[in-house]
């Protein structure tokens, strides 16, 4: 129960820290946006642990993990900046727990049944329900969307074995610090469209880097303490959160055909995610004779 209510309160809170960036974007770029966010995300996670950051335990997955997700970032503010709705992007990322399902036979070992291959299949029609030429999603923003999912669903793989290693505090902290290094060499390429923030901006970047270190303090936390299979669910209320935030700051609402599409895709993962629990089940039984 710790576990789901921390995992609920995690998807709630970097909803919100998604619509502020989403907000300062025009002003400060991605690169700049990057670089706070690392900053003041890296600062809060230090202050909850005071200073007391535990030693990695698995470097190297660590690293890797923390410059895949950077990458991520990148692509979704990028998305962001040029102007895509949250629940948009929301209703893409939706795939991402199809695609653990996928990734999990080559990385963690998993065999998947045809019950499971099926309703995978099922739910990437519904990513072709959103993504249709000539639909709503359709353009080169989508197809960033759909690259960075891709990754992303590697990062959540890696950070379930990251969790039978190291603590949350080390993972979420040098993913948060890892986004200042990143930021910096973007700086060339993305350069912010005016150096310095205004202090409104600045209140906003400190709230966004504060809310997004201890959102994913909160993941780690969560999927060291309940099974995937749990908490998994709740990462498609992003979805209502992003569309309530997008209608009442952007005035933006989702198409028909996109949610759609994302009601497709959700259910594949929803059905995905019960046969993983029967099948947990019924190993365990014969486990115990």
């Amino acid at each position: 129960m710790l576990g789901i209510a921390l995992v609920a309160a995690g998807y709630a809170t970097v909803a919100v820290s998604d619509a502020m960036v989403k907000w300062v974007l025009p002003e400060i770029g991605t690169a700049a946006a990057m670089l706070w966010r690392g900053l003041f995300g890296a600062l809060t996670i230090a202050l909850l642990v005071r200073g007391r950051i535990p030693r990695a335990v698995n470097r190297r997955l660590l690293a890797a993990r923390c410059a895949l997700h950077c990458g991520v970032t990148v692509l979704f503010y990028l998305a962001w900046h040029r102007g895509m709705p949250l629940a948009d992007s929301y209703a893409i990322s939706a795939a991402a727990p199809l695609l653990m399902t996928l990734l999990a036979i080559p990385i963690l070992g998993e065999s998947v049944g045809w019950r499971r291959w099926a309703s995978t299949a099922f739910g990437f029609c519904g990513v072709l329900v959103m993504l249709r030429p000539g639909g709503a999603l359709w353009g080169a923003d989508a197809m960033l969307l759909l690259i960075a999912v891709v990754l992303m669903a590697v990062t959540r793989i890696w950070m379930r074995l990251l969790a039978r290693t190291d603590k949350p505090a080390t993972i979420t902290f040098w993913l948060m610090l890892a986004h200042v290094p990143a930021g910096l060499l973007l700086m060339p390429v993305l350069p912010p469209p005016q150096w310095l923030p205004s202090p409104g901006t600045m209140v906003l970047l400190v709230l966004l880097g504060a809310s997004n270190g201890i959102a994913h303090w909160l993941f780690a936390r969560a999927f060291a303490l309940a099974p995937v299979s749990l908490l998994a669910p709740f990462e498609y209320s992003t979805l209502v959160w992003g569309t309530v935030l997008g209608f009442v700051v952007w005035g933006n609402f989702p198409a028909y055909g996109t949610l759609l599409g994302a009601a497709i895709v959700i259910a594949a993962g929803l059905y995905n995610l019960h046969r993983e629990r029967l099948r947990r089940r019924e190993s365990m039984k014969e486990a115990t004779g």
